[in-house]
């Protein structure tokens, strides 16, 4: 594990991306069997391969009173030196270094040791029994591994490292075709499994496997139709963005699950759509979304963010808030069930959507817990924004739009899928805190919390925080000024004099307990600096309670675990579908 923290080291002091995947090259070659699939998952910043369910569960309680007991150091010095470097890994070994940590070097754990050691951890219950084997772990760590070890734990290498880039180098290390290494690492999932069949020249024989879920395909940002269109066209494939939670389904016979968009096996908080998944005859994976559905219409993400994390949601949350499965592709399939399931990701989003229309789910609207994806084509910039002011009309967040001769590319964020999103709004607001930011923005303050006025109690509410939107020339200046009016300053946090006013862009207003306003902004973003605007310009709780009434309008209310909540239901739009033949053949 030495030796994988010292190429860390060296790995994070290059910016250039041809001299770190020469070293990570170099360094593979020398690996054994066992310590090979180690490293490179350990590269990716995981104590486990990405389509490996388990996680350690180690807390930043348990993490401090073990380094405590180690060392000697409170966890307030803990905190301060993570405040000093915004890193874990950093701040531990900053306080090994000055706690004198020196453990015999020749007792430093290996990386299959390590492996073993993060493995008794996750399977170990409750935080002591969790603490002792990591501070046993620690104590045999010189710093520098120590701080390796950490790394690897949080998830945040911050090295410099891409996943392409490990592949790269696996492709480097063993002489390997890069588009095989790809291929062969986005059906396992496990890039310490591709590397182990990289260097054994058997990357051909990687194939998909069920109940390992894949990456999921990801679609880059845009706004302007008319760019869109000259990216995908001449036609179009437009789908609702719907607001709920992305899932993987997977089946074979009876056995059915649902994996989340970070590989976790959410299927036990999902009874409805397993059970209904049971009886159809096919086999296969599909790529949804789980939506909350009551009484015709789809439930927006606030009603349905009380049954996120249940693991055994009650008879009563089943009833109040009732989930569908969309679907709106395949992955793999054997339509008639007991067969090989035979993977789809090559063929065109066309063929695929025929295969899934194919299926005949029982969909919702007859009584099931399925529905198929709101679908229909465009072949210009004004069928684009017609269709986005559309699917806005049925509460939908905005649009997907799919090249529909497009392969499916789990895990990649190319142009074959773009999603068209629009701020709905936006408010001026004052900066009341903020900050320090971290990775690349460690030691700037570029964490922005806002406020509007309440004019009736003469004061500032606040109604949420952002970090994006600012350029880094931005950022660096208004670290300065906010520095320099610094009102009290609360570990990371500062409070700043409300002078600044930032125009917040947002997608919705929801009810919050969390804020003083008693609201909240979805997926906040600074929009710009408003040099032009005094704190005093600045928008009203009364303008923010308008926009949220105006966005009810149409709403009803829905009674959800005994409590009372106002939501914004929508149709799913089924019946304005076009025709799938129609949209196939053009």
């Amino acid at each position: 594990m030495r030796r994988w923290s010292q190429l860390a080291e060296h790995v994070a002091a290059t910016t250039r991306t041809s001299e770190k995947s020469a070293l990570l090259a170099d360094y593979l070659r020398t690996l054994s069997a066992a310590e090979l699939p180690i490293a490179v998952v350990f590269l990716t910043g995981r104590a486990f391969a990405e389509a490996d369910q388990r996680a350690t569960g180690l807390g930043w309680a348990t993490m401090s009173a073990a380094i405590g007991e180690l060392t000697g150091v409170g966890s307030a010095d803990l905190a301060a030196a993570y405040d000093r470097h915004s890193d874990l890994g950093l701040a531990l070994e900053d306080v090994l270094v000055r706690a004198g940590h020196a453990p015999d070097p020749n007792q430093s754990p290996s990386l299959v040791e390590v492996a073993d050691a993060f493995a008794a951890i996750e399977s170990t219950s409750g935080p002591a029994g969790k603490g002792v084997l990591f501070g046993n772990l620690l104590r045999r760590a010189d710093p520098k591994t120590a701080k390796g070890i950490v790394k690897v734990l949080s998830g945040d290498l911050r090295i410099g490292l891409r996943e392409g880039l490990v592949e790269a180098a696996i492709a480097r290390a063993f002489e390997a075709p890069p588009a095989l290494v790809k291929r062969a690492g986005m059906l396992t999932g496990d890039l310490g499994r591709t590397a182990s069949l990289a260097r054994a020249g058997a990357l051909e024989t990687a194939s998909l496997t069920l109940f390992h879920p894949l990456k999921f395909m990801l679609a880059s940002p845009a706004e302007d139709a008319a760019e869109i269109v000259r990216r995908l066209g001449p036609v179009v494939w437009v789908e609702d963005k719907y607001d709920g939670i992305r899932a993987q389904l997977h089946k074979r016979g009876e056995l059915v699950r649902l994996f989340s968009r970070d590989l976790h096996d959410i299927s036990a908080g999902y009874p409805e759509v397993i059970e209904a998944a049971r009886t159809q005859p096919w086999d296969g994976i599909l790529d949804g979304e789980l939506l909350g559905y009551r009484l015709g219409t789809v439930l927006p993400f606030v009603s349905l963010q009380a049954r996120l994390g249940r693991k055994t949601p009650s008879a009563a949350l089943l009833r109040d808030i009732p989930v569908i499965y969309v679907a709106f592709d395949v992955l793999a399939i054997d339509p008639m069930g007991g067969g090989p399931v035979v993977p789809v990701l090559d063929d065109s989003l066309q063929q695929r959507r025929h295969l899934l229309e194919a299926l005949g789910l029982p969909l919702a609207e007859s009584g099931g817990q399925f529905a198929l994806s709101h679908l229909s084509a465009a072949e210009s910039t004004g069928a684009l924004e017609d269709a986005f002011f559309a699917a806005r009309a049925r509460r939908n967040e905005g649009l997907m739009v799919k090249d529909p001769r497009s392969a499916y590319s789990p895990g990649r964020r190319g142009y074959g899928w773009l999603k068209m999103k629009k701020a709905l709004a936006t408010l001026d607001c004052v900066v009341v805190g903020v900050e320090v930011g971290h990775g690349k923005r460690h030691g700037v303050l570029s964490d922005y919390t806002f406020a509007v006025r309440d004019r009736v109690n003469d004061r500032l509410v606040t109604i949420g925080k952002a970090y994006s939107g600012l350029t880094d020339a931005e950022i660096a200046e208004m670290t300065d000024w906010f520095t320099a009016h610094t009102v009290s300053v609360h570990g990371r946090y500062r409070v700043v004099e409300p002078s600044v006013v930032v125009e917040i862009a947002f997608d919705v207003i929801l009810r919050s307990r969390r804020h003083r306003s008693g609201f909240a902004l979805r997926f906040p973003r600074i929009a710009r600096l408003r040099r032009d605007k005094r704190a005093i310009d600045a928008d009203t709780l009364e303008t923010v309670e308008r926009l949220f009434t105006d966005l009810q309008q149409g709403s009803e209310l829905l009674v959800t675990a005994g409590a009372r909540t106002t939501a914004a239901a929508h149709r799913l739009g089924d019946a304005d579908r076009a025709d799938p033949s129609g949209v196939a053949a053009e």
